[in-house]
């Protein structure tokens, strides 16, 4: 069925809407009625176009996957040298899940569920990170004495972890903190420079 006009504008307003939400209220605790309010719609009128707020999520978060994975396989893949690629990485991953903060703890909240059926809906038709070229990489300058002898899998590991954990924690940093929304975003601009500036002092020579 091809959507008309008034059905794309209002299920962008849905969507639009659902992001908010779920950003101030997490996937747990958002409801369908608070999502139809900041839509400026009703109840009935949000379930005709999603069913639930799980079909409503999964459609937010593969549009923002389809952002990130491309983005950062063009990392993973290019000729950049090795340090200019982890600050790229850092650059790119944090900007799309600022816009997206709730990501990263739903995709540990699915994994931990049901991960196989989880990655296959997610790389269904899609191409997912391949890390393959960066860990060639890695290996080449450790040989060459460019870098310390570093796995390349635990500085792969370090550059994600150090990059998600922030926005899976961000309530308790908030709250044990006293940490407003402006600050983290301030603090997260920071980590954009930060993490490669950390890993690339701990393994260059």
């Amino acid at each position: 069925m091809v959507k008309n006009k008034k059905d794309q504008t209002t299920e962008q307003a849905i969507l639009d809407a659902a992001k908010k939400v779920f950003v101030s209220k997490g996937m747990a605790g958002a409801r369908m009625q608070d999502i139809a309010d900041e839509a400026g719609i009703n109840k009935a009128l949000l379930h005709y176009y999603f069913r639930n707020k799980e079909k409503l999520f999964e459609v937010i978060f593969m549009e923002a996957a389809e952002k990130l994975f491309p983005r950062i396989n063009k990392i993973f893949d290019s000729d950049q040298p090795l340090f200019e690629k982890i600050e790229s990485f850092c650059e790119e991953y944090i900007a799309v899940v600022m816009e997206n903060p709730y990501l990263p703890l739903f995709v540990i909240n699915e994994i931990n569920q049901d991960p196989e059926y989880f990655l296959k809906k997610v790389w269904s038709g899609r191409s997912k990170p391949n890390p393959a070229k960066f860990l060639e990489q890695i290996e080449r300058e450790v040989k060459k004495g460019n870098i310390k002898r570093i796995n390349p899998l635990h500085l792969l590991m370090n550059l994600i972890s150090m990059t998600i954990f922030p926005f899976v924690a961000k309530p308790m940093f908030q709250k044990n903190l006293g940490m407003s929304e402006s600050q983290f975003r301030v603090i997260m601009e920071q980590r954009k420079r930060e993490i490669p500036k950390f890993i690339i002092d701990a393994i260059k020579k």
